[in-house]
């Protein structure tokens, strides 16, 4: 499985149950890696996107200890091994912070959109640069967008 975040200098994701920020070019190109692929998100991730429906052209795999959460055009599962069973190999874990925490073991690549600026937040995503079992395998240059700067950086877990 791959996974896919948006972290600050302190590896924070989000405050109050949103995004830190909203980075045009970090969003195409999430649109770009995820289209087609199975994404792995939970329910407060899923509340977050337009009208809280599920993400067009992506098999939407939403893990919830609700039982009565049903969202239309997504399948859910109460509990992680059910959801590994059906999750295709080349899925995408999308978040949020317990999402990421329950599987990132289980991932082999990780996309990561740096951004050069801490913000207040209450969700944080684990620090790939000081954990062993990752390495940086690619490196995008700085970019910028209305003051934000940030880059693009690709992980891979170590064998």
């Amino acid at each position: 499985m791959n996974l896919i975040a948006a972290v600050d200098q302190n590896w924070a994701i989000g405050k109050d149950g949103d995004q830190l920020c909203y980075i045009p070019a970090d969003l195409k190109r999430f649109q770009a890696l995820t289209t087609g692929h199975a994404v792995i998100l939970g329910r407060k991730t899923l509340a977050t996107f337009p009208g809280g429906r599920p993400l067009k052209n992506r098999i939407n795999l939403v893990l919830s200890r609700d039982t009565s959460f049903a969202p239309a055009g997504a399948e859910v599962f109460h509990d992680l091994d059910s959801l590994l069973a059906a999750a295709p190999a080349d899925a995408f874990v999308i978040g949020g912070e317990s999402v990421y925490q329950a599987l990132l073991g289980r991932c082999h690549r990780a996309y990561i959109t740096k951004i050069d600026r801490t913000w207040p937040a209450d969700a944080f995503f684990p620090d790939l640069d000081a954990d062993p079992a990752w390495r940086v395998v690619e490196e995008g240059e700085p970019q910028a967008h209305e003051g934000l700067t940030f880059r693009y950086v690709t992980y891979e877990r170590v064998k």
